[in-house]
């Protein structure tokens, strides 16, 4: 798999939403929705009733309690959802129910979450996402060291595909480059530009 940059979206309502993705016209093919109820994290982002523009792929990040109960009213709408792991109660359960429905299997964990916790699983497992930062807002500080998760994951499973979230810009972007990660996540460095190409540009020269 080629190494890939997704920017992400933070909404909190249908206004911002249409903005966000309008700048990411003809710029981008998939995009990457931050979903935060308040609960798991303290900001709250996406939690209306969203409508998306047909021309995109989704990938929803649920940083959100009960993760379950938001697919099911939720999930025809994105490509791929994320939830926690540490909000799944039964991950094997989990893991099934999602492959009878035909859509990937993926699991994020929080920065003090360790890969043991789902190391059992990995075969079983398409992508993991590891968080580089506290969730639940753009501009977060950097925890570099989480990027060590990507080898571990590798090392049981190489087929998983691994996706780095937070705090990503050029110069760290590089280091993420060396750990083998799948894809990267950026959402402040570039959505809170103008120029939204330009800056997906400048990160993907660090590739």
């Amino acid at each position: 798999m080629r190494l890939t940059i997704t920017p992400s979206i933070m909404a909190k309502n249908q206004r911002e939403l249409d903005a966000s993705l309008t700048k990411l016209k003809n710029v981008i093919k998939t995009v990457h929705l931050d979903i935060v109820d308040g609960k798991f994290a303290k900001n709250k982002v996406m939690t209306f009733p969203f409508r998306l523009k047909k021309e995109f792929q989704y990938i929803a990040h649920l940083m959100v309690k009960n993760p379950e109960k938001w697919i099911e009213k939720n999930g025809k709408k994105v490509d791929i959802y994320i939830p926690h792991i540490e909000e799944i109660k039964n991950i094997g359960e989990y893991i099934t129910k999602t492959r009878k429905l035909k859509r990937k299997v993926a699991f994020a964990l929080l920065p003090e979450t360790k890969v043991k916790q789902i190391a059992s699983y990995l075969k079983k497992i398409d992508y993991v996402l590891i968080l580089t930062v506290h969730p639940g807002f753009y501009g977060s500080r950097y925890l570099p060291s989480n990027l060590r998760k990507v080898k571990i994951i590798k090392k049981i499973n190489p087929k998983t595909k691994v996706i780095v979230d937070g705090g990503m810009n050029p110069k760290r972007v590089k280091k993420a480059v060396t750990k083998g990660v799948d894809i990267i996540v950026s959402g402040n460095y570039v959505m809170g530009s103008d120029n939204v190409k330009e800056r997906l540009i400048k990160l993907r020269e660090k590739i």
